[in-house]
């Protein structure tokens, strides 16, 4: 997900299922591309396929995506307590200037 063009291929397909052709019309990059990114997603589970006709159409698996967001809530909690613990500790005084 850190790559632009899978993130736009993400939330193309959050509209709906789309076939490579009509992803690939709206990205500034070619169907070969796009084919590319789609195997990085599928292979991550993120996105599934299926033929229809002589056309694979790519969608989201809704399952991947609910297990992916509750990975990021939880790394992300995570980095709010730590950062939360990192604040509260007590400091040591700052001696006054001109003291």
């Amino acid at each position: 997900m850190s790559d632009g063009t899978r993130r736009s291929i993400v939330a193309a397909l959050s509209e709906g299922p789309r076939a490579v052709g009509e992803l690939a019309a709206d990205l500034p990059v070619s169907r070969s591309a796009v084919s590319q990114h789609l195997k990085i997603l599928k292979d991550a589970g993120l996105v599934t396929e299926r033929a229809q006709g002589t056309r694979r159409i790519y969608r989201l698996d809704p399952v991947a995506l609910v297990a992916l967001r509750d990975q990021l809530d939880t790394f992300w909690r995570r980095t709010l307590d730590s950062y939360a613990d990192l604040v509260s500790e007590e400091t040591p005084p700052h001696p006054e200037e001109g003291t």
